[in-house]
């Protein structure tokens, strides 16, 4: 880590910690000792995710899912069937829009309508949200947390949706794997018919991906596991102030 990088960690801890548990997003969580918190985004994404999910399995792992409406409701029995394997179903969005764009009363019929739906098609409480992006204002963060949904962002990527080679993506995934880190990864690809505004490279062998990122871990004595599997197991969420549009 740089100086001035050192440094503005240092000027915004008392920031965080002040303001963190009322608008702060959960970036890692605090206490585990040999578990990171994996994250897909922008699925459900039939042929992919089952396939994710079987991965996971042979690996004794579990995950959160992040979910997009718009591809929920294609699939309603394949996010069933995630909830019964053990991992965990969450809010991505009723689409991909950056909600930073939508005004304010309709950002929050967005998040309240994704999340009553979600639920009802999931069959289980909906608790955890990331928005599209990692995109919030201070308003939305506030209307999520009425709502009762926490913002979950990540401190690791897979790089899943950059143009960089395989093994770029499992060694930077890798390098954010420190116990307690929220690794970002994606099981489906938001595109126009989300109303996404970025489109990710196509191509990338997602099962391969998460096959090599879970034997690195192995390596390294590490499991992963979901989100609220990581705080029922004693981990404790570390939140920042994070906005931005």
């Amino acid at each position: 880590m740089s100086a001035v990088a050192s440094a503005k960690r240092l000027l915004r801890q008392p920031v965080d910690a002040a303001l963190g548990p009322a608008l702060g997003s959960v970036v890692r969580v605090r206490g585990l000792e040999r578990q990171v918190v994996l994250t897909f985004d922008d699925g459900p994404l039939p042929g992919v995710t089952e396939t994710l999910a079987q991965v996971l399995g042979d690996h004794s792992m579990s995950a959160t899912f992040f979910m997009l409406l718009t591809r929920a409701r294609q699939v309603p029995s394949l996010v069933r069937d995630l909830a019964a394997a053990g991992h965990e179903v969450a809010l991505h969005g009723l689409d991909h829009r950056r909600m930073t764009t939508l005004p304010r009363r309709e950002a929050a019929e967005w998040l309240r309508r994704g999340r009553e739906e979600l639920a009802q098609i999931a069959g289980q409480p909906v608790r955890w949200f990331r928005p599209p992006h990692g995109a919030q204002t201070v308003g939305n963060r506030v209307t999520a947390g009425r709502l009762g949904l926490a913002p979950v962002l990540w401190s690791g990527t897979t790089w899943d949706w950059k143009d960089v080679s395989h093994e770029q993506r499992v060694a930077k995934a890798l390098q954010g794997a420190v116990p307690g880190a929220i690794l970002l990864a994606h099981d489906g690809a938001a595109d126009k018919s989300d109303l996404a505004s970025v489109l990710p490279v196509s191509g990338v062998d997602k099962p391969r991906l998460l096959e090599e990122i879970a034997c690195g871990l192995e390596e390294r004595g590490l499991g992963a596991c979901s989100y609220g599997a990581a705080l029922a197991a004693g981990g404790v969420p570390v939140r920042r102030l994070s906005f931005a549009r």
